[in-house]
């Protein structure tokens, strides 16, 4: 599979706006959303090849949002790298539990996500 489109899920403008950048500038078409509640709402209509989750937002959280979009037949197929700040080792754990395929944490390391992009395309 290749990945070429890319959806963000974060709350944060700054983090949009960084990996937004980030990705453009390797090629990827980006979209972006604000919360766990809009990626589970829309993920359908925007079907991306990868999506790129936080894990604290208000609301849904990441982990919730992951499971939901992991777990539905419709969108099981689409890799999800966790991208946040909890990086204890069983935070890791319990993502790729809820069927996150990765997981990077913040600040991004720009080369250590492109290489997991890379792995799963």
């Amino acid at each position: 599979m290749t990945i070429k489109k890319i959806l963000i899920v974060d709350d944060s403008p700054t983090e949009r706006h960084f990996l937004g950048e980030l990705l453009t500038k390797n090629g990827f078409q980006v979209m972006t959303l604000e919360s766990g509640e809009e990626a589970v709402a829309r993920v359908k209509d925007i079907m991306p090849d990868l999506i790129l989750m936080d894990v604290v937002m208000p609301g849904l959280n990441g982990f919730q949002a992951t499971r939901t979009i992991t777990k539905d037949d419709a969108t099981a197929h689409i890799p999800v790298i966790m991208c946040t700040s909890k990086g204890q080792e069983t935070d890791i754990v319990w993502g790729k539990r809820q069927g996150a395929k990765g997981y990077v944490v913040k600040p991004v390391n720009p080369d250590e996500l492109l290489k997991q992009i890379a792995a799963l395309g």
